[in-house]
């Protein structure tokens, strides 16, 4: 499965690297544009908005004229986006250039998700979405670090050109995959406003949102959460920590999710959260900290496929790719997850 699926992979771990690798250096492009980090960190909410409309909005049109040609259509957007970002010499061209890479980050999640299940077969599909959320994860934890070195040493353009550089060959791979690539089946269903005419799936919609944001949006306070408790010294651990938590859960679920279905995932995987919000709340042992920012990427990054299983696989096939989009990892909001900053920095 992995040898079909990798191309896709590939683009999701450029979208992983692109969703955090601003965080590690808002201070540095805050200096940079004569602007403060809370100005900066706007660009993050245009990301998210462009993202979310786009993924649902975009998708299905998109592939009416093929798949292929939608997943690089898609990444050529990101990357423009991503490129303009690098070159930004002020806050406004900063700002548009996070809207068109949310842009081309939405279709392309959604497309290459709904893409990996109609590759393989119906018993396969947990596994075939993990493995493009492991894409992200994993990109997840490459990014910040990553960045962060990139950009203490080089500065912060360059970060974003190591962004593009992994886009490119991303593009690369699919397009010598492109023939291979299934195409989508696209219906008059596949609006977003069919989402709202079926209240188990709007009440499904609801529940993933809710979850997303409890999970992998709420990580973006994961530093200051450490900061208040006395556990600062051990910040950059925490974000390894529940980054590498993420990749083994998006690892790991796609079988389960493919045997015993989504429901006692969709009760497990919560409770599994709990626990990990509980040990943070109760207790200030950096190791216990460790294992509970583990547990809680683990729990965050396996429920993504898990969702996505559980509200497209008695869909219509159009609708399936609306909610592939609405659904996706919805990490990219909310406050970034910054490093501490300088004490001249202006703090959001």
């Amino acid at each position: 499965m992995t040898r079909r699926l990798w191309p896709l992979v590939v683009a999701a771990v450029s979208l992983g690297v692109d969703a955090y690798v601003l965080a590690g250096v808002l201070p540095r492009i805050a200096a940079d544009l004569g602007t403060g980090v809370a100005a900066v960190g706007l660009g993050v909410t245009a990301f998210t908005a462009a993202y979310a409309v786009a993924g649902p909005t975009l998708s299905g049109r998109l592939t009416r004229a093929g798949t292929a040609r939608a997943l690089l259509v898609a990444l050529g957007l990101f990357n423009l986006g991503n490129l303009v970002t690098a070159i930004a010499a002020g806050l406004p061209l900063f700002l548009a250039s996070r809207v068109v890479a949310g842009v081309g980050a939405g279709v392309l999640t959604a497309v290459a998700t709904a893409t990996a299940a109609a590759m393989v077969e119906q018993h396969e599909r947990g596994r075939a979405m993990s493995l493009v959320t492991f894409g992200l994860s994993t990109g997840t934890v490459a990014g910040v670090p990553l960045g962060m070195l990139v950009g203490e040493r080089f500065g912060w353009r360059w970060t974003m050109a190591l962004v593009v550089a992994v886009g490119v060959v991303s593009m690369a791979a699919l397009a010598t995959r492109r023939t291979t690539l299934p195409p989508l089946p696209t219906t008059a269903a596949a609006s977003p406003l069919a989402v709202v005419r079926d209240p188990r799936t709007l009440v499904g919609v609801a529940a993933a949102f809710l979850l997303g944001v409890a999970s992998l949006g709420l990580y973006t306070y994961v530093l200051p959460m450490a900061q208040d408790r006395g556990l600062g010294g051990i910040g950059f651990a925490l974000v390894w920590a529940w980054g590498v938590g993420g990749v083994a859960g998006s690892a790991a679920v796609g079988r389960p999710l493919d045997r015993h279905g989504p429901r006692p995932l969709l009760v497990g995987l919560p409770a599994l959260l709990l626990v990990a919000f509980a040990l943070l709340t109760l207790t200030t042992s950096p190791a216990t900290w460790l294992v509970a920012a583990a547990l809680w990427g683990a729990a965050g990054w396996a429920s993504v496929p898990t969702l996505q299983q559980a509200l497209t696989r008695h869909a219509p096939a159009g609708l399936a790719l609306v909610l592939t989009a609405a659904i996706a990892p919805p990490g990219r909001g909310n406050r970034p997850t910054t490093t501490p900053e300088p004490a001249t920095a202006t703090s959001t």
